[in-house]
């Protein structure tokens, strides 16, 4: 633990008799936890939370004590050494600071509360020791309030920075549910853990008693706001306005970054991506802990009731200013009531925890936000819209539910999902499929009647202009001929067999959380599709390149499952060869639209083994 007057290790507490505390007595183990002296009498350093746990019963102490004599396996393994600046390495000056700080009085119940919330108080103020984050330091590095009795410290856990993460004031005034739901999940309707809290989640809180949890969740409630958490209390989400959104370089910044996992309406996605509107954290005074997951990413707790981890990558690779307009748009809406970032503000937590800005090229990725000061900025963004919400947009001319950006994912902003940047500079090119060369116009109405199973469009039609417009300008400097990378969706052997009973072993295992059980999708409450069907009337057809088992196989190689690794700027990857090309063999094959005019396709030949026919 970095603290700052040096690091500080934890110690080995198996009942080993040379390096553990297998020679503490009980009234040894007592003193330590209480009072902070070890066996030889030397004083702990107060990063051990024994304020805390000098509230503890003593049935409790006692069965702790057993716990760890009896319960745990003896390991031999020494102790790290401290490295503490001077006079901080001298040890007896903890003496005076318990004589200062040190409250040893045991938990009293409040005999006008009820039961619950005394079980709730007393596990929040001793056991677990959430002040020891959740409570701003003094002077001396003491818990504010650890001198006072519980709620009656004004400052008890009203929020503090710890290890460059903020953690957020707890008198927020959420429903006593809603901490429950958090504590054994790592999430709820407010926020996600992250940082060290979701290591609270995985091994400590998850496994709390049902009642214990709703304990500390009628305690937690029942505390009143501080001067913080009053400015951000729950509120009702409101709705982005699309000058916000589409008009500004934060709201542009947000589209094209964040808006695929988070969406539009800031309230994520349940059991998968956290709310960003409503969200603790994201409003918070301090901005650390929102500066810092974006910069290094985060996963979320995996607990019994959440068994696979979602990862967000960091955005270390984007600059300050982008991330401060990011950032401070996510802080303004939805009823957020967060005051703005700067970019001053980003890289002092940049350089904190240790992200170094790397180059990365527009040239290479276009922003969204640099269509605005354009001349044609008004029809690019539209253009960019019409990729992303291809079926709300062009209801007439999408004949499933799916959007441009199903596949080609982040509105066409990623390696090897069939990327936008430089493919406008590939047309006009001969295409075997059609037989004749080709324009981006016939490419984009083929996506039409294909992958969207839908109607062309005029090709002088407003959406028509609006979309070539986009590509063109995120074609950026690539010339004809020039190598593009990440182009497509990435090569996969097409000499692997594919294996269609341990694709739907993959299937099952590894996409269905997204796509269903049936390859249904995952839909929002107003019907709209998070995540898209993969087989069924309403989705691709079979003319599709995504119907072809290897090109699938490709996609999925290299992007799916989603959020399963850290990698910029999705998080995607995580199966083998093998496993992607048996699970696109299963997917493809289920039933799907058939293709009008698949005669048509490859008249002078040249049809692909893997076409669907």
């Amino acid at each position: 633990m970095e603290t700052p007057f040096g690091t500080i290790h934890s110690t080995n507490i198996t009942p080993d008799v040379r390096t553990g505390i297998g020679g503490y007595s009980f009234e040894a183990f007592d003193r330590a936890m209480r009072q902070g002296v070890a066996a030889d009498g030397e004083n702990l350093y107060p990063v051990m939370p024994y304020p805390s746990f000098a509230k503890i019963s003593a049935e409790d102490m006692h069965a702790l004590y057993a716990y760890l004599m009896k319960g745990v396996q003896p390991v031999e393994q020494a102790n790290k050494e401290n490295h503490m600046q001077w006079p901080f390495s001298m040890r007896f000056g903890l003496k005076f600071w318990n004589i200062a700080f040190l409250n040893g009085t045991p938990f009293k119940p409040d005999a006008a509360k009820s039961l619950p919330w005394n079980r709730g108080a007393y596990i929040v103020q001793g056991l677990g020791h959430c002040g020891a984050c959740h409570s701003p330091r003094g002077i001396g590095m003491q818990e504010k309030a650890q001198s006072e009795q519980g709620e009656s410290g004004a400052s008890f856990l009203t929020g503090s920075t710890v290890d460059n993460w903020h953690a957020v004031s707890l008198r927020n005034r959420w429903p006593a549910e809603a901490f429950a739901q958090f504590l054994k999940t790592g999430r709820n309707g407010y926020a996600t853990a992250y940082g060290s809290m979701t290591e609270v989640v995985s091994h400590s809180s998850q496994h709390f008693s049902d009642s214990d949890l709703a304990a500390i969740g009628e305690y937690l409630s029942s505390l009143s706001p501080n001067e913080e958490t009053r400015a951000v209390m729950p509120h009702e989400v409101a709705r982005v306005r699309e000058s916000d959104l589409y008009k500004t370089r934060g709201g542009l910044g947000y589209v094209q970054f964040c808006s695929t996992c988070h969406q539009y309406d800031g309230r994520g996605v349940e059991k998968f991506f956290p709310p960003l509107a409503n969200n603790s954290s994201v409003q918070s005074k301090d901005p650390t802990s929102v500066i810092h997951v974006i910069l290094s990413g985060w996963k979320s707790a995996e607990t019994a009731g959440a068994r696979h981890g979602f990862y967000m990558p960091g955005y270390g690779r984007l600059n300050d200013q982008e991330l401060a307009e990011i950032i401070s748009f996510v802080r303004a809406q939805w009823g957020n009531q967060g005051l703005p970032v700067t970019a001053a503000d980003v890289r002092k937590v940049r350089e904190a925890v240790g992200v170094r800005p790397e180059e990365m090229s527009k040239s290479a990725l276009p922003r969204f936000a640099d269509f605005l000061g354009m001349p044609n900025a008004e029809q690019l963004v539209y253009g960019m819209r019409l990729m992303m919400d291809s079926k709300e947009l062009m209801p007439q001319h999408v004949g499933d539910v799916l959007e441009c950006t199903s596949c080609h994912l982040n509105a066409g902003t990623v390696a090897h999902a069939a990327p936008y940047p430089g493919v406008a500079a590939l047309f006009p090119t001969y295409r075997p499929r059609a037989g004749r060369i080709i324009d981006i116009k016939d490419r984009l109405n083929g996506c039409m009647r294909r992958s969207m199973n839908g109607k062309v469009l005029d090709r002088d039609s407003r959406e028509m202009l609006a979309m070539v417009a986009f590509m063109d300008t995120m074609k950026v400097d690539v010339k004809a001929g020039q190598p593009i990378p990440g182009r497509g969706v990435g090569k996969i052997d097409h000499n692997i067999v594919p294996d269609m009973a341990n694709g739907k072993k993959v299937y099952e295992g590894q996409c269905a959380l997204c796509h269903g059980d049936n390859g249904e999708g995952l839909q929002r409450k107003d019907g709209s599709f998070v995540f898209p069907p993969l087989w069924g009337k309403q989705s691709f057809n079979i003319g599709a390149g995504m119907a072809r088992t290897y090109t699938a196989a490709a996609f999925v190689k290299h992007n799916m499952p989603i959020s399963a690794s850290p990698v910029f700027p999705l998080g995607q990857g995580g199966l083998t060869d093998q496993e992607a090309v048996d699970v696109a063999q299963y997917f493809t094959h289920k039933p799907r639209p058939d293709f009008v005019d698949k005669k048509k396709d490859w008249p002078k030949g040249g049809k692909p083994a893997d076409a669907r026919y």
